[in-house]
Order: structure tokens, then sequence, then C-alpha cells
């Protein structure tokens, strides 16, 4: 199967001279990418919770390293044993005291010189027990010693072996993350088949560099790694966690900047426009565009007049105007004479650019429509005999557009809204739409979204980035309150007092039904509260509904016919209702600052001054104080994902993981930030020496690229 990678968040391309092909994996790597089967003693029904857990390949388990240690040096005697620690006991087994009833537990009295101890077990098997610890013999017992009674006892011991077999008896394990149905002694032994399985490898890595930061090789690295001896050896910055990381993000650098190589390669289409279009609409303008927007329009107006396809990504904050620079970038392939098209993750953002654009669209004097599964029999027969005939210049939609009787008689630009939420396979669909014999497609990705740096590397690094850093004349700050949940009635009367004065509310719940196990706040539980309060003035949107029912609701709250809208996370991407001007979330300690940042952007659209309330359960954790701090503090979107990634992590981004962001085992993103720099500069003095990847050096690199398996997910890291 050749590898197939998305080069421009639309087009399809394969890496030159590399033909990074599964089936060319290198010889000394195929012992890694056997299936976790393959390990003597794991069959199917373990195979399927190592699969779950770590992943599918024995190269999976190589990278599910510790996270903690059980010490097993400490081997006092029974009289100085002390509660709590983990030791090891040598003892002779004096006496076996079987329960009457089987669920009471089975005891076995053992002593040495200075006292006695009692072994616990739990529906435990009497044979078993009188084979492993037979009443007059020494046994070495292993586990964790605790008091009861004032006597000492271990329950459950982890480790019972006789004296002859003491010195296989580990002294230091680690201990891995685990999941139901799988022992720790099966994992263990699985993990340790894999790295066994591991060869020394050509290294990657500068010698130079490896040198300076104090690292062992990457077999070392490996070994090290599985066989902490102290806690401090845990740590994502020792020596060899911290190589394990930078080979990881060398592997997702190295695939970044070959995409990025072979997209630089592509011909494109040269689309400059004269600028009677743009000139019309930005006379009509009632403001001035920002700096950033001016620096973006600049941007993407010089890729698309250069030979190489655009391939750029335009981010900004809620409220900064990335919508009107879009829409001047589609301005410039009219002018060119070409089509362009804006796709929306949904049929209500996509209506909403429709009716956003229309009145620039008819200032400049150009055709704008709209095409969702919405619009059927003669319009939409209309619709796409006008756009094939090249009547309509710029044509708005959702997934509808990428349907096989949607034809463009010229498609030139490409913006797709909210990257994240369309797969490759879609955006290949459209990039087929344009003609390829005048140079394919030009693609502009806007995601609202505030990126952090790190993340901007590992996930977009193969695209040109414009960032929209201020926020257009007029947009007043939103006045951010936090207030305990004890004063949920006050909240409510003052709600009261909103809407009778004209105001509209979103109201956000992070559930959407009530839970027996999680005790929260449930949308549809406060919605009937509402409603209670003040009658049919309530709407309700969330994700279990059907995408009419919710366009339905949110068009009701658009239109003035309800007053409060009671929401789940649906509406954090979502449409511009100006009049909205109070947001109310609910237990705010459990949502991201990133997603709490989006969700106060739904409102303060408008010239009314807005606030957003922060309602929470205390006592606050550290983290949660943090969060609501800062966004007290500050409406700076970039400096919130910054200190989100650093107060969360980067698994999560908004709450909820992105499909095109990349899943690191070994790196930590809020830890290793200084090592991605260094990646990335490596990676791209190594394809600017070496295109190919052909030389010595190549040939490790691309077992790196192998041995991360970005010979198949290279193509996953540009879904956004």
């Amino acid at each position: 199967m050749m590898l197939h990678i998305d080069c421009a968040g639309a087009s399809v391309s394969r890496l030159p001279a590399l033909a990074l092909q599964s089936g060319m994996r290198p010889e000394i790597l195929f012992a890694l990418f056997k299936p976790v089967t393959a390990i003597s003693g794991v069959g199917p029904r373990f195979g399927k919770l190592i699969e779950a857990l770590a992943g599918p390949q024995m190269v999976d388990l190589v990278w599910h390293l510790p996270t903690g240690l059980i010490d097993r040096r400490f081997s006092p005697k029974i009289a100085e044993a002390p509660e709590g620690r983990i030791a090891t006991l040598v003892v002779e087994v004096e006496a076996h005291h079987p329960p009457r009833n089987p669920r009471l537990p089975y005891k076995v009295i053992c002593a040495d010189a200075t006292g006695e101890m009692t072994i616990v077990f739990f529906h435990a098997k009497k044979d078993w027990l009188e084979k492993a610890l037979p009443i007059g013999e020494l046994r070495a017992v292993s586990g964790t010693i605790e008091r009861y009674q004032d006597k000492i006892q271990i329950t459950h011991p982890d480790r019972i072996v006789p004296l002859g077999e003491l010195d296989q008896l580990a002294t230091i394990e680690p201990v891995y993350p685990l999941t139901a149905g799988l022992s720790p002694r099966t994992l263990v032994k699985a993990i340790k088949a894999a790295t066994e399985a591991c060869r020394s490898l050509p290294e990657w890595i500068d010698t130079a560099y490896i040198k300076k930061q104090n690292w062992p090789s990457w077999l070392d690295a490996i070994r090290a790694a599985h066989a902490p001896q102290t806690l401090d050896d845990l740590v994502p910055t020792t020596p060899a966690r911290a190589r394990l990381a930078y080979d990881e993000l060398l592997a997702n650098q190295l695939a970044l900047a070959l995409v990025r190589s072979t997209a630089r390669r592509q011909r494109g289409r040269v689309l400059k426009g004269d600028g009677r279009l743009r000139k019309s609409v930005l006379a009509a303008l009632p403001f001035r565009l920002t700096e950033s927007q001016h620096r973006a329009v600049g941007e993407i107006e010089r890729d698309m007049a250069s030979e190489f396809r655009l391939q750029r990504l335009l981010q900004g904050d809620v409220g900064s105007g990335k919508t009107l620079v879009a829409f001047l970038a589609l301005l410039i392939a009219v002018e060119a004479g070409a089509q362009g098209a804006l796709m929306a993750p949904t049929e209500l953002l996509a209506q909403q650019h429709f009716a956003t654009l229309s009145p620039y669209a008819e200032t400049a004097g150009i055709r704008l429509e709209v095409l969702t599964g919405r619009v059927k029999g003669a319009a939409r027969a209309k619709v796409l005999a006008d756009l094939e005939a090249g009547e309509i210049d710029i044509l708005v939609g959702t997934h509808a557009l990428f349907q096989d009787d949607v034809a463009f008689r010229d498609l030139a630009l490409a913006v797709i809204d909210e990257q994240h939420r369309f797969g490759v396979h879609q955006r290949v669909a459209l990039s087929a739409k344009a003609d390829r014999d005048k140079g394919g497609l030009d693609v502009l990705v806007m995601t609202a979204t505030p990126i952090p740096r790190t993340l901007l590397l590992t996930s977009y690094g193969d695209m040109d980035v414009s960032r929209l850093a201020e926020k257009p004349a007029g947009r007043q700050p939103i006045d951010t309150r936090a207030m305990p949940l004890e004063r949920l009635e006050e909240v409510v009367d003052g709600i009261g007092r909103a809407i009778a004065s004209g105001r509209r509310v979103y109201w956000l719940c992070p559930l959407v039904a009530e839970s027996e196990v999680v005790d929260l706040a449930a949308a549809e539980a406060r919605h009937a509260f509402l409603v209670e309060r003040f009658g049919a003035q309530i709407g309700l949107v969330h994700g279990r509904l059907k995408s009419a029912q919710r366009d339905a609701a949110m068009q009701d709250f658009i239109e003035g016919k309800t007053r409060i809208l009671v929401a789940t996370t649906v509406i954090e991407v979502g449409v511009d209702v100006p009049e909205a001007t109070i947001m109310v979330i609910e237990h705010a300690e459990r949502f991201g600052l990133a997603q709490l940042h989006q969700l106060r952007g739904r409102v303060g659209r408008g010239r009314e001054k807005s606030s957003c309330l922060l309602l929470y359960a205390g006592p606050l954790g550290e983290t949660a104080k943090a969060r609501i701090e800062t966004l007290r503090t500050t409406d700076d979107g970039f400096r919130i994902a910054e200190e989100d990634l650093r107060l969360r992590g980067p698994g999560e981004l908004l709450g909820t993981r992105q499909s095109g962001l990349p899943e690191f085992k070994l790196a930590d993103l809020s830890v290793h930030q200084e090592l991605l720099a260094a990646a990335r500069d490596q990676a791209k003095l190594a394809i600017e020496r070496d295109p190919g990847l052909k030389g010595t050096q190549g040939e490790a690199y691309r077992t790196l690229l192998y041995l991360f398996r970005r010979d198949e997910g290279v193509r996953l890291l540009r879904s956004g």
C-alpha cells in the first residue's frame, strides 16, 4: 500500500524517493512489529487487553513505560516491620486456618525469631496455598506491611518464594499502568519479551548533541527506562526518558518536514487579482482592518500569486475577524477569474457564514450561494447547474460540497473552517473538484482555537501560519466573574431580571442528563428547572438531539423566540448571536481553561456589554483555582492556551482530543518544549541536506520513521 499524505489540507501526494511503504519496513524492526499475541503466554484474551491498554504490536509495549516502582530490598524482622512499607520477610510457616464461611479470609500464621505474622487471603484456593506455604518450611514473603488488632499482617502478598529461589526475586520491580483483567505479572512478562526483541539501531541523533545532553544510545535508553532504580528515574527529564522523547519528537518533525518539502515542490496555479472587488468591500466596511488582518491578507495574497500551492493556517481568537480575511482571500480567486468554496462543519454554521458574507458579496457584485443537505429538489439542481456553468463565484457549504454531483467550473481556493472536524478523505474529495491541469487547489484552513506554539509545531508544522492577534475595534471586554454554586438562587433571580429587560442568555451545563455516578449539573434537569421558573421561553441544545432539532432550537434563540438557551458544549464552536450577552457556566471547575474561553466567546459579539458567570462547586483544587483566576484576569486566547497546556498537559485540547493532534507516548509537550525546538531544527537540516533521505544518515532517519509508525501515521498528522 503506497503511503498517501495530505499535503495542503486537501491534496494527496507521495514521498519522493522514499516510498515509505509498510512492506518496506527495515528487517531489523520486523520483530518489534509482530502482534503482541506472538509473545509466549499472551493468547487472544490477554492480547485484546494489551491492545486496548498499549497497542496491537510489540513495539507498543516498548513505549509503555513504568509509572512507579516496587522496592523489595527492605528485609526487616517481623518485630521491626513498619506499617505501610513494602518489605520482604523470611518466615517459617506455622499453621493454616481455612475459613468456615468462604466469604471470610483464609489465614496463614508465620513467624521468625522476633514474633508472629498473619498472611491473609480472600477467595483463596486451599490446595494452592498449602503448596505455596507448606507448614514447617521457610518462605520469603513480600508485600505491604499492615497492622490489624495490633498484629502484623500482609494481605495477598505480591511474591512468595522458597529460600532457594530468593535470588530470582526481583528486588526492584517497575509498576506499569494496567487495565481490568490484566495482571501485573502477565504485563511485565510481555513487556520484558518486547524489550528483549529490541536491537541496536543506526544512530539518528547528532553525536555532539548526544554527548552534550549526556544521553544513552536508543537501546540503552529503552533498557534503562524499563528498569528504574529510584523514583527519580521515572521523571521525564532523566537522560533515558528525555532521549526517547526526543526520538519521538524527531520522528514527528521529520514526517512533517517531508510533507512540507513534498508540498513545496508541487506546482500550484498563479492567482493574481486586480484588487477591484476587495477595494469595494473594504470601502463599504464601517471599520478598518486590524494590523493582523492586513498582514494575513498580504501573506495569503503572496502565497496565491506564487507558483506553489497555498497551504496556510489562519488562526485567530474568537471575534478576531477570520471570516472577513477568508472572504477577501476568496475574492482574490474570483478576481483571477476562478471560483472559491467555504466549508463549515455544520449546516447552521454554513448558513451563518452565508448570512454574514451575503452583504459583502452584494457590495462586490458577485454571486454567493449556499449548499447544505437541506437544499433539495429544484433549488439544488439550480445551484449545481449554475455552479458548473461558472455563474456562482463562491459557494458556502458543508460536507454536501464533497458529493459526486457537485461540479465547479473552475475551483481554485477552498477555505476550511474548523479543520479538525473534517477528515482527510473529505478534503481529498474536495481537492479532486479542482482542475489539476491548472495547478490544483489552494487551501486556507481557519481555526478559532488559539493553538500553543508547541502544538502548532507538532500538528501544523507543514503549513504556513497567519495569526490574528488583535480583536477588531468596537469589541468590548467580557466581564468575567466566579461564584459558588450555593448562590444559584441569586444567579437565577438576576437572570430573570436580565431576560425581562430583553437580554438573551446561554446557560451551559457539563452533562446532558442526570447521572447517579457523577453529581454534576445536567442540561435536561436545568432546562426543566428554568422552564418551571420562567415558562416556555427556555430552549435546549445538546449532542443527543438530532441535528435538525438542534438547529431549530438554535434558530429560535437567534430569532429571540427563546430568551435562555440551556446547552452543553455543542455550542462551543457555533453560531454568532450578537444579542446574547450573558453566559452562565455551571461547574466551571470541570472544564479546561481553553474550553472555558471558547464558551465565553459565544457572548460579547454585539454592541451591548456582556458578562460571563463561572459557577463552581467548592472546595476548588489548585489547578481549578488557577484556571478560573486566569480566565478572570485575561481575554487573550493565546496566553490562555499556553496556560491551559501548562496546567493540563497536551493530552487534551478544548476538553476533547482533536483528531489531528498527534498522540505522543513518550514526549510531554509541557516538559519537552526545548527538545521539540531542537528536533524541528534537526529535521529541517536533515531534509535540506538530503531531501530523499538516501544517504547513510538518511537510512537511520528512515528507520526512525518506521519505528514510530510515521510511514502509516503521517497522513493523520494533517487531519487537523
